[in-house]
């Protein structure tokens, strides 16, 4: 479950069968300094309902670039299919403290697409 001061918040839905992505791992890191080596910041997997337990207060966000690890090979391994994507990526950065970023994924075994809901 989403807890409402939730800053950055994803989720993940199987375009398969049109159901939540349930055992997915997700890993966020900040991405810092010239060469954008990246820190661990929270790890997790998606439940009943697509969502993983990363949440973060406004408070603890700085601005900066991020990026949101899925472990989407072994999601689709455990599932009994092959996938062409070992795992998804995607980067984002924060400009405003203020703002609540949620960056759905819809996954397939050959395909995905994200975009920034507000």
């Amino acid at each position: 479950p989403l807890a409402a001061s939730s800053y950055v918040t994803t989720h993940a839905v199987n375009t398969l069968t049109g159901l939540p992505a349930f055992g997915l791992a997700v890993h966020l890191f900040r991405l810092e300094g010239p060469e954008m080596q990246r820190m661990e910041l929270l790890k997790s997997s998606t439940g009943g309902d697509g969502h993983p337990s990363l949440f973060w207060a406004p408070e603890q966000v700085k601005a900066g670039t991020y990026k949101l690890h899925f472990d989407t090979g072994r999601y689709w391994r455990q599932l009994g299919y092959a996938s062409f994507y070992p795992y998804v990526e995607v980067v984002f950065t924060v400009t405003e403290q203020s703002q609540r970023l949620h960056i759905p994924l819809l996954l397939g075994p050959f395909s995905y697409t994200t975009y920034r809901e507000s």
